[in-house]
Parts: C-alpha cells; sequence; structure tokens
C-alpha cells in the first residue's frame, strides 16, 4: 500500500513540476524519459521530441506524422494505397501499426507477409501474381509502395518485344498467364479486322512488331498481287471488299456510263487500259469501238441509230423509214448486208434493178420495176392498165401475158400496137378486104 501511494505522490508531483516549467526545459525533461532510441529513419528527428510528440496530447501524434509523411498524407486524401483504402484510414492513428522508441535497427513497419492484405494497395495480387514471393517484386532497401506498379517494370528482361510495342502489356497479355495472349481489339484502331483480315496473322502485317506507322493503304500489304499494276491507284477498296479480293463491289451504274447488255460482264481493263485517275475515257461508242466500225466512219459516230449494247452484230434498230427507202414488204425482213454490200451504207443503189436482175423482161421494159411490181411479192402485179393507159384490157385481153403484145423493143422501148390489126394481122380471114377497123365488127369477148 505505501509503494503505491508512494508512486502515485510521485506522479502528482512530477506533473505538477511539469507543468510549471518553461518549454525549453520540458523538452530536457522529456529525453530524461525517452524510452529509447528512435529508428535510423528518425535519428535525425530525436533531437527535438517536438517533431513527433506535443506534451501531454495523445491525438495531436498522426497529425505530427503525415504532416512530415507527405505521400501518405495524399493517399489518405485520395483513399488510395494501404493507407488510404483500408476502412478506417481516415481516423487511424500511426502508432496503431507503428512504434518506435525500439533502436535504430528496429523494425517498425511491423509487416506480417502471411496475412497481409494486398488488395488493399494499387496493385491487387490476381492470376499468375498470386505465387510468387514478396521480394520477387518488392526490392531490398526500396519502400513498398515505390514497388513497380507496370508490368514493364518487373518484366522488362523478358520482354521479347524488346520495347518496340510500348509498356502497355495488358493490350495483349493478361495476369493470368504472361505467355497466353488474349485477343487484341483491333476494332478500336484505324484498322479494324474485317472478311479475310480476321484469320491473317499479326506477324503478316507487323514484320518484325512493328506496330506504329504501319501504312493503311491495301496497296502497302497488296501490291504484289496487284494485276492492275498501280494503274488503278491505291484506293483498292473502291472495287474490292475485304471478304474476298476477287469479289468486287463497285457500282458503275452510279457512273455517267451504266453497264448494261453485253457491257456488263466485261472485265474492267477491257476499257480502262491505262491510269484510272488520269486517263479519262469517252461515252460515246467509237471511243472504244473504232477498231471495230465497218463502216470506216462513213456513218458518222452515232452508232446507236443501229446498234444496241445486247449485241454489236445482232439486233440492229435502224429505222429505216428515216430515208428515202423505206423497208416495205419482204424488204422489211432482208438482211443488211444483202443490200449494202460494202461498209458504206450511203452508197447503196435505190433502183430495183441493182438487186434485182431481170430475168423475165431482159430489161426491155426499163428500170422502173416498181411501176408494176410491189415489194409485198415479186409475182404480184400493181400496174392498172385500165386507168394507166388508153387502151383498158377488157374480154379475152384481160389474161394475156404482157409479152403478148409487148414484143417489140425498139431504142430500149416497148412499140406497142395501137390498133386491132397490129396484133391480129395474121389472124385476119378477110386477107385485108375489109379494112385494119376490126373493132366495127369483132370485140374482145370473142373474135368470132
Amino acid at each position: 500500500m505505501r509503494t503505491r501511494f508512494a508512486l502515485r505522490l510521485w506522479a502528482v508531483l512530477f506533473l505538477a513540476v511539469a507543468a510549471a516549467w518553461p518549454a525549453g526545459a520540458q523538452n530536457i525533461f522529456e529525453k530524461l524519459v525517452m524510452p529509447g532510441e528512435l529508428v535510423q529513419g528518425h535519428a535525425k528527428l530525436e533531437k527535438d521530441c517536438a517533431n513527433c510528440h506535443e506534451s501531454f496530447t495523445k491525438g495531436a501524434q498522426t497529425k505530427l506524422c503525415i504532416a512530415c509523411h507527405k505521400d501518405i498524407a495524399k493517399d489518405r486524401d485520395m483513399a488510395r494505397g494501404l493507407h488510404g483504402k483500408r476502412p478506417d484510414a481516415v481516423k487511424a492513428l500511426c502508432n496503431t501499426c507503428h512504434t518506435d522508441h525500439k533502436g535504430r535497427s528496429a523494425d517498425i513497419v511491423q509487416l506480417d507477409k502471411e496475412t497481409f492484405n494486398h488488395a488493399l494497395t494499387n496493385f491487387p495480387l490476381v492470376g499468375g501474381h498470386k505465387e510468387p514471393a514478396c521480394d520477387g517484386c518488392h526490392k531490398p532497401n526500396v519502400k513498398f509502395r515505390n514497388a513497380p506498379g507496370q508490368c514493364i517494370g518487373c518484366h522488362k528482361s523478358t520482354d521479347k518485344h524488346k520495347g518496340r510495342l510500348g509498356e502497355n502489356c495488358q493490350t495483349c497479355h493478361s495476369e493470368e498467364s504472361w505467355s497466353k495472349v488474349r485477343t487484341f481489339d483491333h476494332s478500336k484502331t484505324k484498322f479494324p479486322l474485317t472478311g479475310g483480315h480476321e484469320k491473317v496473322t499479326c506477324a503478316a502485317c507487323h514484320p518484325n512488331e512493328k506496330y506504329k506507322g504501319v501504312p493503311l493503304a491495301c496497296s502497302s500489304c497488296h501490291q504484289l498481287q496487284d494485276v492492275h499494276q498501280g494503274k488503278y491507284g491505291a484506293k483498292c477498296e473502291s472495287c474490292h471488299e475485304s471478304t474476298k479480293w476477287k469479289t468486287l463491289r463497285f457500282n458503275h451504274s452510279k457512273t455517267k456510263f451504266p453497264l448494261r447488255g453485253a457491257h456488263a460482264p466485261l472485265k474492267c481493263e477491257a476499257c480502262h487500259t491505262g491510269d484510272l485517275y488520269k486517263d479519262k475515257l469517252g461515252t460515246t461508242c467509237i471511243a472504244c469501238h473504232k477498231k471495230d466500225d465497218p463502216h470506216k466512219g462513213q456513218l458518222g459516230q452515232n452508232c446507236l441509230q443501229c446498234h444496241n449494247e445486247s449485241a454489236w452484230r445482232k439486233k440492229v434498230a435502224y429505222d429505216h423509214d428515216l430515208t428515202h427507202f423505206p423497208l416495205l414488204g419482204k424488204h422489211a425482213i432482208v438482211p443488211c448486208e444483202q443490200c449494202h454490200k460494202t461498209p458504206s451504207f450511203k452508197d447503196t443503189p435505190s433502183a430495183c434493178a441493182s438487186c434485182h436482175k431481170d430475168e423475165h423482161h431482159h430489161g426491155t421494159l426499163g428500170n422502173a420495176c416498181a411501176s408494176c411490181h410491189s415489194p409485198n411479192g415479186w409475182s404480184r402485179w400493181r400496174f392498172d392498165h385500165d386507168k394507166q393507159t388508153e387502151f383498158p384490157l377488157t374480154g379475152r385481153h384481160k389474161g394475156l401475158a404482157c409479152a403478148a403484145c409487148h414484143r417489140e423493143k425498139t431504142e430500149g422501148k416497148i412499140s406497142v400496137p395501137d390498133s386491132c390489126y397490129g396484133c391480129h394481122a395474121n389472124d385476119d380471114s378477110h386477107s385485108g378486104s375489109f379494112g385494119r377497123a376490126c373493132e366495127k365488127c369483132h370485140n374482145t369477148t370473142s373474135f368470132r
């Protein structure tokens, strides 16, 4: 009892004396009662207890700690790192985990590696990071907080890309397994992989792992496959698509020359023989078919007057009615070449005799065949003897052939008798005794 009372008495006297002494005297007094030396890192603070303590104010110690450890103060304010993510980060007192006055070599961090929750740091341990020991990332004499937080900080020596792909390793690799490369999302780049590009290996487009500055033009990779040999420029995507190189998607109907008829299946190079962008093609037929023109330009350049795009040599659609020789009757089905013997259609004669050899009259009736014949049929007559001559055919005269009366040719013309006696002299049973006016007694119905 006396010992306990004595201790209490000394304590009361100590507090009373300490409160009465000036501040400098208190520091001397505190040094006298200091429990032990500070750790090596705090040794320079040992000369003045006020660096870490306020006399008889226990709660002020944490405020003095974070005033000195500014990086930890910032972590607490921004809720990051171990000191900012722990549940009691705002209210926690530093001396809850850390203590001092244990000597120069004391460990005041007191980290329990077995129970430490790494999820409270800025680098949670997941995947392949769970198994390595602490010293795999935390090197000696380096603060734990200064351990590298990026992949390249630890894996630089094992980077087979030798830094060519930058330091953002997690773009392709995952923490589950370094050798297991996860699919790179190429759609977030300026060149999304579509169609046939989806199955191409990275090295096919990125030789020597060159990923920056890779050209995006098709010709940069497919120059050797360019069957046009650069004549059509580098904008291959204007006609081709990534699904299949041979599949064309160019819509020629949006140009000034839609492809119709026989033009539709033609290959591009059939017309585009030069530079696609420098050599402008004409849209007239003669621009491409000048060498194929059998008329040698004699009929002009408006080929569409006769021809169409379905077939150049077939289905000629020229309107012959626009000429001075309309095609009537059987002339309508006659092939052009049967009348137009030369490529120059303009020099074709229009006279019947130029095409139809006179095998019946032998030219005795002249060249005006149309006076008697019709284009609906050569054997069809259309000469009206009753209206076109002064000798109407009546009676037995109607059935006679032309040559029965028109027999004699004089200077290219037929001399036709103008009286009965001219044809029937040999039939005169009167031997001319009644004269030659036969029509006075006889008629055309029957001579007898």
